[in-house]
């Protein structure tokens, strides 16, 4: 899957860059169209809106679920706590068919996770799903800087999240957008993360942080390595073994 990733084109592909804060989004997109600022004031002035905005996620029309998607991401950015009643209805416009309300609604779900990772947890299931679309590389990189903002909030989320983080690791490797979640892994790797998980991304990234094609991808993976390392003392960290189908299935006993 080698399909680029044009970060200009909506938020929800903007660039995750690490900080010392965590997980800061930043992007290059254009402002928001008149319709969309319209909206937004709109909700400023009459919660009522917001509800109007949130049922339409669920309506027949394909554009009138992009849009209210779009400006709900909007709204995630400058405000996300107006969005946290509404959590549930966003997870569940995770099962919609086209990519672009699946993508605004992971990223907006990506703001809500430092207040309230435990109700975004409900995600997991849409976000996997949409981790692995066949077709659009927005929403693959939408779902996995959702997925590394939520696992680095808990030990215990890391060590979830970590299986399917690793396995999109190894399936976009070589495509573009692995730039781009190079920063969620930094951030990620900066989060509250289980030691396992730490060395098995940091054997993940050794071969690149050693010798990396690419002066970028190199130096990327090597500051993300060197700090697990020094921050959790690492010797020689190994990748995560194969998982065969009995482990996946033993791990899934453990869960229940």
């Amino acid at each position: 899957m080698a399909r680029a990733i044009t970060t200009t084109a909506t938020i929800a592909a903007a660039t995750m860059e690490s900080s010392e804060d965590g997980m800061a989004i930043s992007t290059n997109e254009p402002e928001a169209t008149t319709a969309e600022f319209e909206k937004l004031g709109e909700i400023e002035r009459d919660k009522a809106a917001l509800d109007a905005l949130v049922e339409d996620l669920s309506c027949s029309s394909r554009r009138r679920r992009q849009f209210s998607a779009r400006v709900i991401a909007l709204l995630a950015e400058r405000d996300p706590e107006l969005l946290a009643p509404r959590i549930p209805d966003l997870v569940d416009a995770l099962y919609r068919p086209e990519a672009q309300t699946r993508w605004e609604i992971l990223d907006a779900l990506t703001f809500l996770v430092d207040d309230h990772a435990k109700e975004v947890g409900a995600a997991y299931e849409g976000a996997e799903a949409a981790l692995f679309d066949e077709l659009s590389a927005t929403l693959r990189l939408s779902a996995f800087r959702m997925l590394c903002a939520w696992g680095a909030t808990e030990r215990g989320r890391s060590k979830k999240v970590w299986p399917i983080i690793d396995e999109a690791i190894q399936c976009y490797h070589g495509d573009l957008e692995y730039r781009e979640m190079l920063g969620c892994l930094h951030a990620f790797a900066q989060g509250k993360i289980a030691g396992d998980v730490a060395e098995e991304l940091a054997g993940r990234l050794q071969f690149d942080a050693e010798g990396g094609k690419g002066t970028y991808l190199k130096a990327r993976s090597s500051e993300i390595y060197n700090m697990l390392v020094k921050r959790f003392k690492l010797d020689a960290p190994k990748k995560r073994a194969r998982v065969t189908k009995s482990d996946e299935a033993d791990e899934e006993d453990e869960e229940e």
